[in-house]
């Protein structure tokens, strides 16, 4: 029997699959509205809106919420919107930075020790977490936080990491009037899901056929503009779900030093699948941009495709290539014959580094101080 045909078998995936990932990602159009609801009567402090910048602090796939929202903002917002990824803040945050910390566990200890420093230099503070230790400390300090659904893998949880930070701009008034622009994405991200879910067979699936087409290659990912995150996403989405060597670019960066290693030889160059993040309405500077260097690439790579974004407006046609890109990347974990949802190496990772850091008592120590 061909591997191939295990996308299509419902219990064979199952036999992988086996914390049912592929179901998650198909229940991302409900997570989004469920993680609206949660957020919406959430009353934040007055003298929050006296805000200079705001920095998202968070690893993973929970800094890649922040990294969508600033793509997203980027040519709309006069306030700056930075990422935080680190132990420390910039030396900017001060009292008129929104420092907002996202930990789906709320145990990431980078986070937290950003969050410890932002309440010690008196920035407004907001934090958003499943629980942990980020939610003990938050209650303990009085800083309004967002509680969030248990029991995601983070980076499956990337709805109730967005849209919470979504409302909290327009709460702000930071943006506004984005509620059709909210339903069109929801409405997109329906029709993604349920053209790409496990029971809809290969043959109609873009996500199943992309998916086999990448098989047994490295995928590398171009993205532009407000692209950029969710290339970065896909990448790490292949990395986590796929367990596979993955990385990102984007234009047209990419076109002054990354396109030169395409100069190696061929016998290491063929590796790579090689897919294009586009939009029916891209810049013409991009187009040409991408075609070329689609024209440069081609005979040194197994594969070159393409990831059309859906939609009219920003918001639809960047969570549409994130959708796709997810499911994408659980079908190549099935193809391998992988369960999608285990990180064993994060969790080594993880556990090694507390233990030796012993990070969390130095932390509920300095708390206490605060409280």
């Amino acid at each position: 029997m061909s591997r191939l045909t295990i996308l299509d078998q419902p219990d064979k995936v199952m036999e992988i699959d086996k914390s049912n990932m592929i179901e998650l990602c198909e229940r991302t159009p409900f997570f989004c509205g469920d993680a609206i609801r949660r957020v919406e009567k959430m009353k934040l402090p007055s003298n929050y809106s006296t805000l200079r910048n705001i920095i998202v602090v968070g690893m993973g796939g929970s800094a890649i919420s922040g990294e969508l929202l600033r793509d997203w903002l980027f040519d709309q917002v006069m306030v700056p919107i930075q990422i935080c990824k680190d132990y420390v803040l910039p030396a900017y945050a001060d009292q008129k930075s929104l420092v907002i910390a996202v930990s789906y566990s709320g145990e990431t200890e980078e986070t937290l020790s950003s969050f410890l420093e932002a309440v010690n230099r008196n920035c407004m503070v907001l934090t958003i977490s499943s629980g942990g230790h980020l939610q003990a400390f938050s209650q303990k300090l009085r800083i309004p936080h967002i509680l969030i659904p248990t029991g995601f893998p983070p980076r499956a949880a990337i709805a109730y990491l967005l849209f919470p930070l979504i409302v909290l701009m327009e709460k702000l008034g930071i943006i506004e009037g984005v509620d059709e622009e909210i339903k069109e994405a929801l409405d997109i991200l329906g029709k993604v899901s349920r053209e790409n879910a496990q029971c809809i067979p290969l043959r109609s699936n873009k996500a199943k056929r992309l998916a086999s087409e990448i098989k047994d290659t490295i995928p590398v990912i171009y993205g532009f503009r407000q692209y950029a995150a969710v290339a970065r996403r896909l990448k790490c989405q292949f990395n986590e779900n796929s367990k596979v060597p993955s990385k990102f670019d984007v234009f047209s960066e990419l076109n002054h030093n990354d396109i030169v290693g395409w100069e190696a030889s061929k016998n290491l160059t063929q590796s790579f699948s090689l897919i294009f993040i586009r939009d029916p309405k891209e810049p013409s500077e991009i187009r040409q941009r991408i075609e070329l260097t689609k024209q440069l690439v081609s005979e040194k790579v197994s594969r070159v495709l393409e990831i059309p974004a859906l939609g009219e407006m920003k918001l639809a046609k960047m969570l549409s290539t994130v959708c796709i890109g997810d499911f994408v990347s659980i079908y190549l974990a099935l193809l391998n014959g992988v369960d999608p949802t285990p990180t064993k190496t994060i969790t080594y990772l993880k556990e090694e580094i507390m233990a030796k850091l012993n990070m969390m008592k130095k932390l509920e120590k300095e708390i206490k101080k605060r409280a």
